[in-house]
């Protein structure tokens, strides 16, 4: 029984590994890309930086008032409103957009009120073109549903997209929504040749947009646990051929006579925890068969901020000439039960008002305390204000699958005693959401962003160091990997002959 177990281990081993050691290898160099080049995406620091400037008081034609733009629009009451934005992201024209829950983005010309559904050829060249700058030559390409660069999920209320190439300078591509007409992805030129050998390739996106991607999910999910048992089964077999006590007649612990087995003995016994754990935490990414899928808190944010008023939307805050010289946007929305207006420049929010006092919003810690106990309707088991990151809440480089986003400081972390044990994070100095984690997520991010990208602040604070853990240990599993690449070749070889 024991013989028997022991040959099917080394035949699963070595089966698995000719089957899959390509793949391997291909993961833990995709992998050492994607820690310098990640998936194409737009971040809200881009979006804003190309955003054209926003001039009210120098428009021609005016520009109505958000309430008077709404009326025209017959948009008759504010119910289920999250948000207004004005700004210039369609064809480069000052334009409203109205956000409500459950229902897509509405846009209004600014000018006239007319509500604006249809993106043509036209309106999608000009918001490229507004996008990329007049010195960037910009060549239509066509729409289409999916490309390399257009996978995520999060485009598909944006589909079909309108493709322009970009002749010269660092950006090399431009989405456009095609229900909207506003820039949604831009590519650069190193992501775009980088993206092959590092997020298409790691994630396994030749499965998609073809037969197989319905079958994506699976696909990885399945790979992911075979990889396993290769991983554990040759984890096994390396301890059974390791001398520890004496050496062999030739003097080596390893009883390989090649050099090229010996060295994947002994990296295999060196690294086989950190494939594994790779493996199983880019398994636990993928939420697989159901596991670390939890819903949505069921947070009650119009009980906590309330409604826009008609009432402070009839002005246009800050019109006076030369007040908006470097304004991308205007941002409309209820906080903390007070109609706010959010002036945005490049780097961020500059200002916040108060539409009813006229002054600026500056809620203090008591306002949204008292706001945040209507999110939810248990009560709320502790209240922390962090003025610096943590392990939950914290920055990551805008290139990386969870960067990019607005992470300010500080913030009020809000923790509510339901079953899922919800925690709330919220603005400290504007009162917004920022986003919820309950324990699921939590747990998710441990058996995930942890363990897979070590996304350990006293680590990833202390770059280059963290670069040096990163690339020596892929290092380690793409030679691993590589040696059983050559392995697997000679032995082919082998049976073919």
């Amino acid at each position: 029984m024991k013989r028997t177990f022991k040959r099917w281990t080394y035949l699963t081993h070595r089966w698995l590994g000719i089957g899959l050691c390509l793949l391997l290898a291909l993961w833990f160099f995709s992998g050492i890309v994607m820690m310098y080049v990640g998936y194409p995406k737009l971040t809200e620091e881009e979006r804003l930086t190309h955003l054209p400037d926003l001039n009210p008081a120098t428009s021609v034609p005016a520009l109505l008032s958000p309430g008077a733009a709404m009326q025209a629009a017959g948009i008759e009451q504010l119910q289920e409103v999250r948000s207004l934005r004005l700004n210039r992201a369609r064809a480069g024209a000052p334009t409203y957009w109205l956000e409500r829950n459950g229902q897509p983005v509405l846009a209004i010309d600014a000018s006239s009120g007319e509500t604006l559904l249809q993106v043509d050829a036209a309106v999608a060249l000009a918001s490229a073109q507004a996008y990329a700058g007049d010195a960037n030559a910009v060549l239509a390409k066509g729409t289409l549903l999916e490309d390399a660069n257009t996978h995520s999920r999060g485009l598909d209320a944006h589909r079909p997209l309108w493709r322009f190439d970009i002749e010269q300078g660092p950006l090399a591509r431009l989405y456009v929504s095609g229900t909207t007409g506003e820039v949604i992805r831009d590519v650069s030129r190193t992501e775009l040749y980088w993206n092959w050998l590092g997020a298409w390739a790691h994630w396994l996106y030749m499965f998609r947009g073809n037969a197989f991607n319905a079958h994506h999910s699976d696909i990885i999910n399945w790979l992911s646990v075979i990889s396993m048992v290769l991983v554990l089964t040759g984890a096994v077999v390396g301890i059974w051929r390791w001398r520890f006590r004496e050496p062999y007649k030739s003097g080596a612990r390893s009883p390989y006579p090649s050099a090229l087995m010996r060295w994947h003995h002994v990296l295999g016994l060196l690294f086989a925890i950190v494939c594994m754990t790779w493996l199983f935490s880019g398994l636990m990414s993928m939420r697989p068969w159901g596991m670390l899928r939890s819903p949505p808190a069921p947070l009650q944010v119009t009980a906590m901020h309330g409604q826009l008023q008609w009432d402070f939307l009839q002005d246009l805050p800050g019109s006076e000439a030369n007040s908006f010289s470097a304004l991308k946007e205007i941002r409309w929305l209820p906080l903390l039960g007070e109609s706010v207006a959010l002036q945005i420049n490049a780097q961020g929010p500059i200002a916040a008002r108060n539409l009813r006092t006229g002054k600026s919003h500056e809620p203090s810690q008591a306002q949204v305390m008292q706001a945040a106990r209507n999110l939810m309707s248990v009560p709320i088991t502790q209240w922390d204000r962090l003025s610096a990151y943590d392990l939950y809440y914290y920055e990551r480089a805008p290139h990386t699958m969870t960067g990019g986003r607005d992470k300010p400081l500080p913030i009020y972390r809000v923790a509510f005693g339901d079953e899922p044990k919800t925690w709330v994070h919220v603005d400290a100095n504007t009162g917004q959401l920022l986003g919820s984690l309950n324990s699921t997520e939590r747990l998710s991010r441990w058996l995930f962003t942890m363990l897979h990208s070590w996304d350990w602040l006293p680590l990833l604070n202390r770059r280059p160091l963290w670069d040096g853990v990163m690339i020596a240990l892929s290092l380690g599993g793409l030679a691993i990997s590589a040696t059983g690449v050559v392995i697997a070749w000679r032995r082919l070889r082998q049976k073919i002959s």
